[in-house]
């Protein structure tokens, strides 16, 4: 118990610093497909186990595949376009990213999409896409504001589409980088 509360203290401080880390490994497959997970009913006692998280940062969290070659790029986009480094990130292979998909009602080995985590709530798939532009730079929260037109189904048909051929189009790297 002592040893899981060091490193609930210990992880906060590693979000958004961490240059690489080095992911357990999986079997390839050739086509990885999107899963939803369902809502779990320990997702209160994971809020309040990564609300120090929060405590002396507000910022959002953004988890990302870390082998993912389109995630990384994307990350860096971000990272480019994010003048006022309004958004942290975390590889969801990590400790701190397995824990923050608990939070958000996820699978811990759910790696099918990126993930927004606020200090309350919790965006995937397109929304969190959308979310994520809306903390960057112009043009991006215009271009959010309207693509939030577009049905959510439709947003998350696409994206899905892109997530399960995501290794096979861009490839993917041994090691989580960001």
């Amino acid at each position: 118990m002592a040893l899981q509360l060091q490193l609930q203290l210990q992880l906060p401080a590693s979000i958004g610093r961490v240059k690489s880390i080095t992911c357990p490994p999986r079997a390839r497959k050739a086509t990885t497909f999107a899963t939803l997970s369902q809502p779990r009913s320990d997702t209160v006692n994971w809020v309040e186990a990564t609300s120090s998280f929060f405590d002396q940062d507000k910022r959002p969290i953004m988890l990302f595949d870390g082998v993912c070659n389109l995630c990384n790029g994307g990350v860096k986009f971000v990272r480019d376009n994010d003048r006022n480094k309004s958004i942290r990130y975390e590889a969801l292979q990590s400790e701190a990213g397995k824990m923050l998909l608990r939070r958000s009602g996820r699978a811990p080995d759910d790696i099918s999409s990126v993930v927004l985590v606020e200090n309350n709530r919790s965006y995937i798939k397109s929304e969190a896409v959308l979310k994520i532009m809306e903390y960057i730079d112009l043009p991006f929260p215009q271009l959010a504001f309207l693509f939030n037109f577009m049905p959510l189904f439709v947003r998350d048909f696409v994206y899905d589409n892109v997530a399960n051929n995501r290794y096979t189009v861009f490839g993917r790297s041994e090691s989580c980088e960001i």
